[in-house]
């Protein structure tokens, strides 16, 4: 049974995913060599890095920050 498990799974395919890229839409194959991944091209991860370097993407911010007030006791 083991023989027959590990060479059925020794047959898989080992074909890389197509991901899309976040910024173009671009499909691509997911390689671990791609330095810009998970972007197609360098082209497209600074594109991305200027949004966030000029505030186009932004983490959201709860809609009520909690404000904290000092105890009124010294410890």
């Amino acid at each position: 049974m083991a023989d027959t498990m590990t060479h059925t799974l020794g047959n898989q395919s080992k074909t890389p995913p197509i991901v899309t890229c976040p910024h173009c839409g671009k499909e691509h194959q997911w390689d671990t060599n791609n330095r810009f991944r998970p972007f197609c091209s360098e082209r497209c991860k600074l594109i991305d890095l200027g949004k966030w370097a000029s505030e186009d993407y932004r983490v959201a911010q709860p809609a009520e920050e909690q404000e904290f007030t000092e105890p009124t006791h010294q410890a």
